[in-house]
């Protein structure tokens, strides 16, 4: 930081009520303050990586070191594995295990036997005992087991005495070589370069210090042993990360194709569902506005009937226009018109009506305002409800409940059984509306029944949940 001082500008004349506390200047040295602020910043540098490098090695070597990380079994969907029979294949899984065990099997036997002593008595078989129990640990506690090795490396040595080999004799050698090659291959790259660094850093020690009364000293081999055998290891690493990010690449492309092919169907079918609806309705709609002028002196319930289907075909194209922009190309513009809500539902009974059907609306509990979602969705069910009721029961009359209460919306649509004496049949349902409904109350969570009623009429019940507003609670 730059040092600053404080001093007053003597050659500035002193004005009439004004101390020289309030006269005095911070002068700072701008070349000072660059180089300090240049030597800083590479100071900062060399100590954010230098910080990084100790926080990673305290990440891999230090934190919880002896924490207990069991090897799972190895997957047997391999294109060797999937060869075997049913039993060796299950026995498969635990092929890294009995490796694992091979190899303290050899630790012990090399530590025993490879050694300045006799093969068969005590200390022998503790030296074997100290080199395989390191290996073994590398199946539960891989850090840990890399801390015992390099634990037992002095102690080997210092139970076989005087020997050909300094630092690790053979059996540590073994040992900690197998240890630093499964904890790499159960870790990640960066921990096999801490490992190969600390061994390192041991051997250096270990000679310099230890290494006076033994004939050779096999630190080299060690570090050029391991050495190649973490840098396998490591390319083993990066190869399998590639892997699974070409996997998972291959994943998402995969997906985003067989995405893209379901909105060009989408489009597709759009296209072809708006050019065949939309050309009817508008047929519909002409003849509609042409036809009392086709009949001399037309009665006037002639005229109103005409002009609500006409009203009626121009909402349908609006509404099929709105829909199908969901699913149509991307330059579609869907129209800004709002969507309608419970308050629209006068006029659409009054619209229904018109057509022939009559129907009553009862309202129970305080009306309120509903989330937008449940607004259309409740005001879509009345209108699916009451066109099924058109179609399935001419003749008949209906009747919409709207219930507010406290936990949400209740909507209760029946109609009343055909006339035995209309001469309007029935239209056929595919069940499509039904559907719709109900996939919109699931949408919400809701709960739907729908079914024919006792007298022979039908019954469409629905009950959407809406989370209380904690205004309205506290007050």
């Amino acid at each position: 930081m730059a040092r600053v001082v404080l001093e007053r500008d003597a050659g500035e004349p002193l004005s009439t009520g004004t101390t020289g506390h309030f006269r005095s200047a911070y002068r700072v040295s701008v070349t000072e303050t660059t180089h300090q602020q240049h030597e800083g910043g590479a100071r900062s540098q060399e100590y954010r990586l230098a910080r990084t490098s100790l926080r990673g090695l305290r990440q891999d070597l230090f934190d919880d070191p002896f924490a207990y990380d069991r090897l799972p079994p190895r997957h047997t969907d391999g294109p060797f594995v999937r060869r075997l029979p049913g039993r060796l294949r299950s026995d498969a899984r635990y092929l890294p295990h009995a490796v694992v065990g091979a190899i303290a099997f050899i630790a012990l036997v090399v530590g025993s036997v490879g050694g300045s002593l006799p093969g068969g008595d005590l200390p022998a078989l503790l030296s074997g005992v100290l080199c395989a129990l390191p290996v073994l640990a590398t199946l539960v506690r891989p850090v840990g087991a890399f801390w015992m090795s390099l634990a037992a490396t002095p102690l080997v040595a210092f139970v076989n005495g005087d020997g050909w080999d300094w630092p690790w004799m053979p059996g540590a050698f073994v040992c900690h070589l197998a240890v630093m090659v499964v904890v790499a291959l159960r870790t990640r790259p960066r921990t096999a370069v801490w490992m190969w660094v600390l061994t390192a850093v041991y051997s250096f020690l270990a000679d310099a210090f230890f290494g006076g009364t033994y004939y050779s000293t096999n630190g080299g081999p060690m570090l050029v042993t391991s050495a190649f055998a973490l840098l396998v290891v490591c390319l083993w690493h990066i190869r399998q990360t590639a892997r699974r990010e070409v996997t998972a690449q291959r994943t998402v492309t995969a997906h985003e194709r067989s995405r893209r092919t379901l909105l060009e169907e989408r489009t597709t079918i759009a296209r072809e569902l708006h050019d065949v609806v939309a050309h009817h309705m508008s047929v519909v709609a002409i003849q509609a506005e042409a036809a009392p002028y086709r009949v001399e002196n037309p009665p006037e319930e002639l005229e109103r009937a005409f002009a609500t289907i006409r009203e009626n075909a121009v909402a349908a194209l609006t509404e099929l226009r709105r829909v199908l922009g969901v699913v149509r190309a991307e330059d579609y513009e869907a129209p800004d018109a709002p969507q309608p809500t419970l308050a629209d539902l006068d006029a659409l009974l009054a619209n229904v009506r018109e057509a022939g059907l009559a129907v009553d609306k009862a309202v129970t509990g305080a009306m309120r305002e509903l989330p937008p979602g449940v607004e259309l969705s409740a005001y879509r069910i009345v209108q699916e409800a009451l066109s099924n009721s058109l179609r399935h029961a001419p003749g008949a009359t209906a009747r919409v409940e709207v219930s507010y209460v406290l936990g949400g919306l209740g909507l209760r649509v029946v109609n009343t059984a055909v006339p035995r004496n209309t001469l309007v049949k029935p239209s056929p349902g595919a069940g499509h509306g039904i559907t719709g409904m109900r996939e919109r109350v699931s949408m919400l969570n809701g709960e739907m029944t729908a079914g024919p009623t006792d007298d022979g009429g039908y019954e469409v019940a629905v009950f959407l949940p809406v989370a209380a507003d904690r205004s309205e609670d506290e007050a």
